[in-house]
């Protein structure tokens, strides 16, 4: 038998399940595996929006460490929280099957309709895209900083803080909270962050290849993968962080890749959105159009105004 995988992950509810699903998957291919829990920056400074921490490698970097020391074989993340460009030393090995990508509004309360304009609504987020979309298409809702793990959230959103929290519906539908969806959001205004929906996994380019292989075989979903290195290659363009208010969903349909993006203002004034179509084999190709087009519409001094804002912060 082979050794023993070593996966890193965070040692929230929701990480955990990934590495448990990164685990059941490597033992369907044959291969053992042990979970390392590891503690990261992200995790542990919850009183500061993740914009003002600095979204390069919070949840990632003392992962990478212990990639890069041998200490653990492969990381585990959501996809939607890796940075568009990973340092020389390590590599996205593979991406699992994707989960429905919608963000959702989850609630204990009755009645909640984010299209409602007769009632007060305050939503909990901490997503500049999703609080930049809501100002654009739903200006009378208000919003409120929440972080934490989701079990957290509700909490304080059942303490009071808000009405609603506005997720993924990935990490809720994972977390077992379907029965307090209380609203799908559509695809075509909420159209989510790069990844949303599926399990990433980060290795040293060091790894041993004969491993590697193993490692893609057991858990790399090919269509997924062809649709996130589409997204991501339109995020690498834009070099667009978690704290930048882009958002990218590519689709297979009858093999042609169809990839739906753009960027939108803090303000929520200006949203631009744009499609592109081609061959499979141009995934990234049609990331990077995409981006060039996005920039060309408008998209480039959306892009500046947000990073001069987010500096001055």
């Amino acid at each position: 038998m082979n050794r023993k995988v070593k996966i890193g992950t965070r040692g929230s509810k929701l990480a955990l399940w990934q590495a448990y699903h990164v685990e059941a998957l490597l033992s369907a291919g044959g291969l053992e595996s042990e979970i390392v829990i590891i503690d990261t920056k992200g995790d542990q400074v919850l009183d500061v929006s993740i914009s003002k921490i600095g979204s390069k490698g919070v949840f990632t970097q003392e992962l990478e460490d212990q990639l890069l020391d041998g200490r653990i074989d492969i990381a585990v993340h959501s996809a939607k929280d890796m940075q568009s460009t990973l340092a020389e030393e390590f590599e996205l090995i593979a991406f699992t099957e994707r989960e429905k990508e919608n963000d959702v509004l989850l609630s204990a309360k009755p009645g909640i309709d984010i299209r409602d304009t007769s009632k007060p609504l305050v939503l909990g987020t901490s997503s500049t895209r999703r609080i930049a979309t809501l100002k654009h298409f739903y200006p009378h809702v208000k919003t409120v900083d929440v972080r934490g793990n989701l079990q957290t959230r509700i909490r304080k959103m059942e303490e009071g803080l808000c009405d609603a929290l506005l997720l993924a519906y990935a990490g809720v539908h994972r977390m077992d909270y379907d029965s307090m969806i209380a609203q799908e959001l559509d695809l075509s205004e909420f159209t989510p962050a790069v990844g949303q929906g599926s399990v990433a996994i980060e290795a040293a380019k060091s790894l041993d290849p004969a491993l590697r292989v193993q490692i893609i075989a057991a858990c790399n979903h090919s269509e997924t993968e062809v649709r996130l290195n589409a997204e991501r290659a339109y995020l690498r363009v834009l070099e667009g962080g978690c704290s930048i208010p882009v958002f990218a969903l590519a689709s297979l349909e009858e093999g042609k890749v169809k990839l739906k993006g753009g960027i939108v203002s803090l303000d929520g004034k200006e949203r631009i959105a744009l499609e592109v179509s081609g061959e499979k084999s141009h995934a990234e190709k049609l990331g990077e159009e995409l981006a060039e087009r996005v920039f060309a519409a408008g998209g480039k001094s959306i892009l500046e105004q947000i990073k001069k804002s987010q500096a001055q912060q």
